[in-house]
């Protein structure tokens, strides 16, 4: 049997792949400009970021806060080909002498073959506000 990926399905492998490599002008090349990130927790990388450049400054934060160390493991990617696509993964990160493990997913809209909404859901929202929420 042959695998013939739906052209969704490979936008989101281009996007986890230049965000596991750090490479935000790839990234940003996957994204409409007024994409919107809605991320789950209290902290400063939870809630709703509109606009391809505030996404990729809560990202360029995120890679601050976790020194470098974050990194994601994709999954599975699943289109409806109609527009969606949910991915799932498991993330990785160090801040200070402590790490972070988790499962998660994301829910992509895909409008004109660029991502223009994202909901990210996690496995333990209080685990992932206890870490980002870490002094040191």
């Amino acid at each position: 049997m042959t695998h013939h990926e739906h052209p969704h399905a490979a936008l989101v492998r281009r996007g986890y792949e230049a965000f596991s490599k750090g490479d935000m002008e790839a990234l940003a090349a996957t994204m409409t400009s007024d994409c919107t990130h809605h991320a789950p927790g209290t902290t400063r990388f939870g809630g709703h970021f509109k606009g391809r450049d505030n996404v990729l400054a809560m990202f360029g934060e995120m890679f601050e806060y976790t020194g470098g160390t974050m990194r994601v493991e994709l999954q599975g990617v699943y289109p409806d080909g109609r527009g969606h696509v949910i991915s799932t993964h498991k993330w990785f990160a160090e801040h200070g002498d402590r790490g972070i493990e988790m499962r998660g997913a994301m829910f992509f809209t895909i409008i004109g073959d660029k991502v223009s909404d994202v909901d990210q859901c996690v496995e333990d929202i209080t685990e992932l506000d206890t870490f980002y929420s870490l002094d040191g």
